[in-house]
């Protein structure tokens, strides 16, 4: 689907204006949303708006870092956002340009929904413009990045509670899981960091210094999600760390305690392995309470070898 909103220069707002329209000079800014386009609109972003051919090739090909990239007098944004129910990153590019901006997604953006509405609701503002339109795609996909790293919190938090009831096995898979979580995030969020980064200091896209402090406070958010991630990352670590210690504790109490049943039944087992050997001549088979005697000596061997043992703190 294509759909258009454009700005007149007496602040008349048009939407689903034709493109063939944009070019009048009447239009003081325009934005156009590629939203699960079809392939022939697609051939758009080339027989139309004449974008850089790798540009176009990057938004048909996933799997791209959040990047910058300066054309000419465009500039080309590839941004993620993350799915919050599978951390999985949804491309999203921007093509941001003197006269306006084209937004491009192969799939339904939650983001750029909201800054369409809006942009819709705000359409008297002053300071509205293509560039505006950038922070708030910007902003609302850094913003969507903390209500999944807040329940990656709340399910650490939740652990901390259930230590006592779950199996530490399954405490030590979903300290695995919440890594493997934190990974895929970092792995979007330091990238996109980067890219706020060179934007608030770029001198390649004069009207963002227009609004220079809306992206800063981006890129302040995004260094705050990163020190967050790191934190959560180490806390990560000291709970595996310690969750590993329980184990091999429990594991050395284990091994402890067959050791000492094994010392046990050491001399036990030599003194029932001497008198079933069959030998003729063993004058204590023929005794009348030899089997009795040696039950006895046995026992007592056994008792005394256990209590020795707990005296010298083998036990606790």
């Amino acid at each position: 689907m294509l759909r258009t909103l454009a700005v007149t220069e007496q602040g008349e707002f048009i939407e689903n204006i034709p493109l063939h329209n944009l070019t009048e000079p009447s239009i003081q800014w325009f934005w156009v949303d590629f939203d699960c386009p079809t392939e022939e609109e697609t051939k758009l972003l080339d027989s139309y708006f004449h974008f850089h051919p790798l540009a176009i090739e990057d938004c048909l090909h996933l799997l791209q870092r959040p990047k910058l990239d300066h054309y000419e007098d465009t500039h080309f944004f590839v941004l993620h956002a993350v799915d919050p129910s599978t951390l999985e990153s949804d491309e999203l590019n921007l093509f941001l340009g003197p006269r306006g901006i084209v937004s491009f997604h192969l799939n339904p953006s939650h983001e750029i929904e909201e800054s369409w509405r809006r942009v819709k609701e705000n359409a008297g503002s002053r300071k509205l413009d293509h560039y505006y339109i950038a922070y708030l795609i910007l902003d609302k996909i850094v913003d969507n990045y903390f209500p999944t790293l807040y329940r990656i919190e709340d399910h650490m938090n939740d652990m901390e509670d259930r230590e006592a009831k779950e199996k530490l096995q399954t405490l030590i898979n979903e300290v695995y899981e919440i890594r493997t979580d934190l990974l895929r995030l970092r792995r979007t969020v330091i990238p996109m960091r980067d890219l706020l980064y060179r934007v608030i200091n770029t001198d390649k896209i004069p009207g963002v210094r227009e609004h220079i402090a809306y992206f800063i406070d981006i890129h302040d958010h995004l260094l705050k999600l990163t020190d967050m991630i790191e934190s959560n990352r180490e806390m990560t670590s000291d709970l595996r760390d310690s969750y590993d210690s329980i184990r091999s504790g429990r594991m050395n109490m284990i091994m402890k305690t067959l050791t000492v049943i094994t010392t046990i039944f050491m001399p036990l087992t030599f003194i029932a392995g001497i008198y079933g050997m069959n030998f003729e001549n063993m004058p204590e088979l023929h005794t009348r309470w030899g089997y009795f005697t040696v039950l006895v000596v046995m026992a007592g061997l056994g008792i005394g070898m256990y209590i020795w043992f707990r005296r010298k703190g083998w036990f606790d």
